[in-house]
């Protein structure tokens, strides 16, 4: 059984985003950790995305005028504080009893970004309650899985709405569940009482049959898989921007921009779905130059420091989203540890900008990297 900490308080010794993750293991049991920590397959892609950032090195600039610096950016038309938001991740309630609403109070509190999951465990209209009075609160999106049935997508859509959700991100690269070996190793199921509370009354996947020598996969499930067309469907039931998580390609982006999309997540679902994706980092500026710097991107998997953030934007990014070492920090200490995880990136990110020379972000571009042999 996992077991909340005994107080709300930062334990002593944490001082890095990395420092939750030993305090996380031991609050949380063996199959919730596998769901948790694990990734597909080997898990290659999970921990190339981390070597990835590590493996850029950063070009300082020195005696410029810094006073006045700042790390706010402009995202879809709202002026943040700091280029930072909490990536969508199903069931946090099983790693804390405040579970999302936690997390979003955190973020409010921070002035971060909050995108909710269609597979949270408290329903998105107490989420919204919770902070959209807060003042200085980021923005607050909502993730969205395509439904079998157009009508549940739809609904799900307008309840969004209703609640004051300011933008929908479409998660494309997950038509079915990657291969997580760690999770069935560990035989990890969800315990009573958690659930995707938003999709309560959804109908399932339809059945079907398959003949000798058919797939179940490509035969059965795959028929309801999401086109384009799909994408091109969505955009026409919703008055709000229309993001897309989980792009990797430089023409799946150019598309995307095509159809509507207000902007696009870079992002290979943290290694969860295909091993052997190629990190985020590594795809990140192929994105940047397919669409152009006027479409927002967004990047994710691997994001652990402040200079992270910082080689993100020098390679074409808007903002950043940051999800296991936020559970982390939720498993350890709830809302307190969120919000601590967050300033803690941000202090990073302003010391980051201020050693590289750069009083504010638009002064961050690929010539704050380091080229081993320069053109």
């Amino acid at each position: 059984m996992n077991r909340p900490p005994a107080a709300e308080t930062i334990p002593a010794g944490v001082v890095a985003l990395g420092d939750y993750e030993a305090h996380a293991r031991a609050r949380l049991d063996d199959a919730t950790w596998a769901w948790l920590a694990g990734g597909a397959g080997d898990e290659i892609t999970q921990r190339a995305n981390r070597r990835a950032w590590d493996e850029l090195m950063l070009q300082p600039r020195l005696l410029r005028p810094l006073a006045g610096g700042h790390t706010r950016v402009e995202l879809l038309g709202r002026m943040l504080a700091h280029p930072l938001l909490l990536a969508p991740v199903a069931y946090q309630r099983l790693v804390h009893p405040h579970g999302e609403i936690a997390s979003a109070l955190a973020a409010a509190a921070q002035g971060a970004g909050m995108v909710l999951s269609t597979q949270a465990s408290a329903p998105l209209e107490d989420v919204a309650r919770a902070v959209l009075a807060e003042p200085g609160r980021g923005p607050l999106w909502f993730q969205l899985y395509l439904q079998p049935d157009r009508g549940a997508t739809r609904a799900l859509v307008q309840r969004a709405e209703a609640a004051g959700y300011e933008a929908l991100v479409l998660t494309v690269d997950a038509p079915v569940s990657g291969a997580r070996d760690r999770e069935r190793r560990a035989g990890f199921r969800l315990p009573p009482g958690i659930s995707a509370v938003n999709l309560a009354g959804a109908s399932a996947p339809a059945s079907s049959t398959t003949g000798p020598g058919q797939s179940a996969l490509f035969d059965g499930l795959l028929h309801g898989a999401p086109t384009w067309a799909d994408v091109e469907w969505l955009r026409s039931q919703t008055r709000l921007p229309l993001l897309l998580k989980g792009v990797l390609h430089p023409q799946d982006a150019r598309d995307a921009v095509a159809l509507g999309a207000a902007g696009l997540i870079v992002s290979n679902h943290g290694g969860r779905t295909l091993d052997t994706l190629p990190p985020t980092a590594a795809v990140l500026p192929r994105i940047a130059d397919a669409v152009g710097a006027q479409v927002p991107l967004l990047v994710d998997g691997g994001i652990r420091r402040g200079t992270d953030v910082l080689k993100a934007v020098a390679l074409g990014a808007r903002a950043v989203l940051v999800g296991r070492p936020i559970l982390h920090a939720l498993a350890t200490a709830g809302a307190i540890g969120v919000a601590h995880a967050l300033r803690l990136l941000r202090d990073e990110l302003e010391i980051a900008l201020a050693l590289t020379g750069c009083a504010d972000l638009t002064e961050v571009s690929r010539a704050s990297l380091f080229e081993a042999s320069p053109r």
